[in-house]
C-alpha cells in the first residue's frame, strides 16, 4: 500500500467558461454527470473543452464496488421520466461531436433501468441527430434481454468495463458483478450487433501483476473488444469502503501496456496515469474516420 502521490499524479483545478456552462446546463435541466459523481481526475480538461460524460437513472447505485465514489443504496429513487428528453435537449444545446452516457446500476427495477437507457438514447438521436452517442453500461446480471434492448437503440459504441483483473475481481467490484460475466457481456454485444465497437477499461494499481494484465487485454481481444483504456486507479475518499492505492504505475509502464494492446489488434488504445473509460473518448471514435451523420456499422473500420 502507498499513500504518498507520485510526482507525475498532477492535474490543474476545474475553471473557466466552459466548466462553468456545463456545470450550470446540466444543473438546470437536472443531469448528473460521472465527471463530478466519480470525481475524474480529467474533468478540467474536458470540460474546458466543452466535454462531458453524463450519468443516467440517478445518482445513486444498487452496487457497493471498492472503487467508486459514486453513492450505494439499495431503493434509490425512481428514475426521471424526462431525464431522456433532457438528456437530449442538453446535447442539441451544447452542439457536441460525442457524448458519453453512462448508468448506474439499478438491480432494483425489473429491467435493469434497460427500457430508460434506451430511451435516452432514442431520445439524443431524435434532438440532436448529428451527436455520436456512446453507452457505458453495466452487467444487467448477465442477462441478454436488457443487452438486446440497449442494442436496439443503436448507440454508436457499447462500453462496459471490466475494471481489473480476474484475480482481483472479488475483492475490487460488487458481488454481484463478475469478471467472467463482464467478459461474456462483451462477447455477447458483439454477436448481437456485430457493427456496434465495443470497448472496455483496467485500472492499475490495485496490486495486479503485469501478466494478469496481458491475459486481461487478450481477453477483451478475444471478446471482440476494438477499444481498450488503461489508467491509474487513484482512491476516492479515505473511507474503508474504498481501497487504497498499492502502488502509482509509472508512465513509461503504461506506454509498455498501449504497445502490447495495439500489437494485439485494437484498434484504439489509450494508456496513462490520468486515462480513464471516456477520456478523449470523442478523439478516439471520430479518429476511426467516423463524421457526424454516418452510422458506427458503415465504415467505423472497427473490428
Amino acid at each position: 500500500m502507498t499513500t504518498a502521490l507520485a510526482p507525475w499524479l498532477k492535474v490543474r483545478l476545474p475553471g473557466g467558461e466552459n466548466f462553468a456552462r456545463i456545470k450550470a446546463v446540466s444543473r438546470a435541466r437536472g443531469l448528473h454527470t460521472v465527471c463530478e459523481e466519480a470525481r475524474c481526475p480529467n474533468i478540467a480538461e474536458c470540460w474546458g473543452a466543452g466535454t462531458a460524460t453524463f450519468m443516467i437513472l440517478g445518482e445513486e447505485c444498487t452496487r457497493g464496488c471498492r472503487f467508486c465514489a459514486v453513492s450505494s443504496a439499495a431503493r434509490p429513487g425512481p428514475p426521471d421520466a424526462s431525464e431522456p428528453e433532457n438528456l437530449g435537449r442538453t446535447l442539441a444545446g451544447m452542439n457536441l461531436d460525442y457524448a458519453v452516457v453512462t448508468t448506474v446500476c439499478r438491480d432494483d427495477l425489473p429491467d435493469q433501468g434497460a427500457g430508460h437507457i434506451a430511451r435516452s438514447i432514442e431520445a439524443a438521436r431524435r434532438l440532436s441527430p448529428s451527436t455520436k452517442i456512446e453507452i457505458l453500461v453495466q452487467d444487467f446480471r448477465g442477462e441478454a434481454g436488457p443487452l438486446r434492448a440497449v442494442l436496439a437503440a443503436a448507440p454508436d459504441v457499447l462500453s462496459h468495463n471490466i475494471e481489473t483483473v480476474e484475480r482481483l475481481s472479488p475483492r475490487v467490484r460488487d458481488a454481484r458483478a463478475g469478471y467472467a460475466q463482464s467478459i461474456e457481456l462483451l462477447r455477447r454485444a458483439r454477436s448481437i450487433s456485430p457493427g456496434t465497437p465495443t470497448k472496455s477499461s483496467l485500472m492499475l494499481g490495485l496490486g495486479e501483476e503485469p501478466g494478469e494484465i496481458v491475459e486481461a487485454l487478450k481477453d477483451l481481444r478475444a471478446a471482440g473488444v476494438s477499444i481498450v483504456t488503461l489508467g491509474q486507479y487513484l482512491r476516492p475518499t479515505r473511507s474503508p469502503r474504498h481501497l487504497p492505492v498499492e502502488r502509482y504505475v509509472e508512465p513509461a509502464e503504461f506506454g509498455r501496456y498501449e504497445e502490447i494492446a495495439r500489437n494485439m489488434g485494437f484498434q484504439f488504445v489509450a494508456s496513462g496515469p490520468f486515462v480513464r473509460s471516456s477520456y478523449r473518448a470523442g478523439e478516439v471514435f471520430l479518429g476511426a474516420g467516423l463524421q457526424p451523420g454516418a452510422r458506427s456499422g458503415a465504415g467505423a473500420g472497427l473490428s
